[in-house]
């Protein structure tokens, strides 16, 4: 897969090494956010078949649609790391990286002489953003752990769907996503540490350079969800709440719902702030619930939920999905309707925030991709190339750490690369 060249170095991490020890979500989503703004991003990936991923969904010609988003940007590499000099070539490469994100299980970088304090003894200001199912220490670090254990432990599946049936997964890999943003803004908050006490350290030079201070970044697929479970702790702690399963809607908020038109099409209502409230009310004609002093304040609606949510069901009922958003918007109400991918590509939003990129594969085929985000005004991400091919960069890497046409065939002849 291919695309475009743009040119290289650009963006708020030009100059930042990234070593990815990863495969499947988490750790190459939060590798790949760093390589969208920049970094140069080395992706190590076994010379069998490379990252799971490449076959994940819906595939192009053997290789999966979502590599060409999860690995843009980045350099292929196979190493076999089963092999003592694979992991001294990583070793290598390790020791020139400002960060190293990986998500094996724990202990298994340290059987390869590739853990955190293994390379922290050589290169002090090494950063290494480690994502786990359970996080390095505790009685569970050694179990593997997958985006839906971490979505379970943590909070989420409880609280997902309705009270009457079992709890359900969100239509994404949502847990192994949150871990890689919490691994990115770490890694962020570690590299400004670094620079903050005395910068990046020069492996060629060694003792003779002012390093900073790095440190292990340690991210926990569980604890990235349960750092989003808004106020469920002091909710059970101080008042013995339980939140549990409430639907579309949003608990203890009223109303926030999802409601069903006319045609059976779905739409989501958030009028609970109390000048919303009233203005809702008001557009749907029960000027009595707007003008209800019991209905002031959310804490006056909450006993009324089903009260409300019927009123506002009942007029959901009788409009087109277009003639209420129309009403409601024209009352300065937050609503929309639940959007699928087909509605994304047409929707004048999203073409006005240019949220979708146009590239091709090698065979001149056109794909477009999700456009980068955040949205920067002075150093915005980019996509240089789509994701590459196993190995497509392993020559030039090795080449770069001194290695010659002679010696790169022996190794890979002998199955090191």
């Amino acid at each position: 897969m291919n695309s475009t060249l743009k040119p290289e170095g650009f963006g708020p991490l030009k100059g930042i090494k990234v070593l990815e020890l990863g495969t499947l979500i988490a750790g190459p989503f939060c590798a790949r956010m760093l390589a969208e703004f920049g970094a140069t991003v080395i992706k190590i990936e076994s010379p069998e078949n490379g990252d799971p991923l490449r076959q994940w969904r819906v595939l192009k010609e053997g290789t999966s649609l979502w590599w060409s988003v999860q690995a843009r940007n980045k350099q292929s590499i196979t190493l076999n790391l089963k092999d003592a000099r694979a992991q001294d070539i990583a070793r290598q490469l390790a020791l020139d990286a400002d960060i190293i994100i990986e998500n094996y299980r724990p202990g298994v970088l340290e059987k390869w002489q590739l853990g955190y304090e293994q390379l922290q003894a050589i290169n002090p200001a090494l950063i290494m953003v480690r994502i786990s199912g359970y996080g390095q220490t505790g009685p569970l670090s050694g179990m593997p752990g997958f985006g839906a254990i971490g979505e379970s432990m943590g909070g989420l599946r409880y609280v997902s769907g309705h009270a009457d049936r079992p709890p359900v997964r969100v239509g994404v890999s949502i847990g192994d996503s949150l871990a890689a943003l919490h691994g990115v803004t770490g890694a962020m908050m570690a590299l400004r540490h670094r620079d903050m006490t005395g910068g990046r350290w020069n492996g060629k030079t060694g003792a003779e350079s002012v390093a900073g201070v790095g440190q292990m970044v340690d991210v926990a697929l569980y604890e990235s969800v349960f750092n989003m479970m808004e106020s469920l702790v002091p909710e059970y702690d101080v008042a013995g709440v339980v939140r549990e399963r409430t639907g579309g809607a949003l608990p203890g908020i009223v109303p926030s719902n999802t409601y069903t038109c006319a045609a059976n099409e779905n739409i989501v209502i958030a009028g609970n702030g109390d000048a919303i409230f009233k203005r809702l009310m008001q557009a749907i004609g029960r000027d009595d619930l707007a003008d209800d002093p019991e209905l002031i304040k959310n804490d006056g609606r909450v006993p009324r939920t089903a009260e409300i949510d019927a009123a506002i069901q009942q007029w959901c009922s009788t409009q087109t999905i277009e003639q209420a958003l129309a009403i409601l918007q024209a009352a300065d109400v937050p609503v929309g309707k639940i959007y699928s991918v087909a509605d994304m590509m047409t929707d004048p939003q999203f073409l006005a925030r240019n949220m979708f990129e146009q590239h091709h594969f090698n065979d001149g085929s056109p794909v477009k991709l999700p456009a980068i985000s955040p949205k920067m005004s002075v150093t915005p991400g980019q996509t240089r190339w789509l994701g590459p091919k196993l190995g497509e960069h392993t020559h030039a890497v090795l080449r770069d750490l001194g290695y010659s046409d002679e010696q790169i065939l022996q190794l890979q002849q002998q199955h090191v690369i």
